[in-house]
């Protein structure tokens, strides 16, 4: 007999500032470019750091994505302790952002699965359009978490369809 084993689960923690992919603009001559200046620096992190954490062929197939976005407080959600700002947050602090300065869930997660993409300059999956399920959330960071994102990515059997 055989013993099966389970699909492989991949968990990566990012560092950085997440950053929408926003709209496109035109700088002449049918060139494009992003009119967000804060995308490429996190694609980029994005692509540093899932190489020194992947070694593996890009993943293909159908694929689920989970990811937590950490953003950065505003000062205002700190206490002030002798006169100086602190790292203690403030009893009754949202622990989500709706911020429209951290950018919509949808346009955050854009640039994200772009930075795993092979086809984007990535190394973790093939290419975005293989992601059929979704999880995400966008979190303000704790007194012991950096700004960045953890995700997880699985293969998915699309066993539980929208009828």
């Amino acid at each position: 007999m055989v013993a099966l084993t389970a699909p492989a689960t991949y968990q990566f923690r990012i560092y950085g500032l997440p950053a929408p992919q926003g709209s496109k603009k035109s700088v002449g001559r049918g060139i494009m470019i992003e009119s967000s200046k804060k995308v490429k620096p996190w694609r980029q992190d994005i692509m540093s750091q899932t190489r020194d954490q992947f070694f593996d062929e890009p993943l293909t197939g159908p694929l689920w994505v989970g990811i937590v976005f950490w953003f950065p407080r505003p000062q205002t959600h700190y206490r002030i302790i002798d006169g100086e700002l602190s790292n203690v947050i403030k009893e009754n602090k949202p622990t989500h952002t709706t911020s429209c300065s951290d950018g919509d869930l949808d346009k955050v997660v854009r640039s994200t699965l772009d930075g795993l993409s092979a086809k984007a300059g990535g190394c973790v999956i093939q290419d975005d359009s293989l992601v059929v399920s979704l999880t995400c959330e966008k979190r303000y960071v704790t007194s012991s978490e950096g700004c960045g994102a953890l995700i997880t990515i699985a293969p998915t059997s699309c066993t539980n369809r929208l009828t």
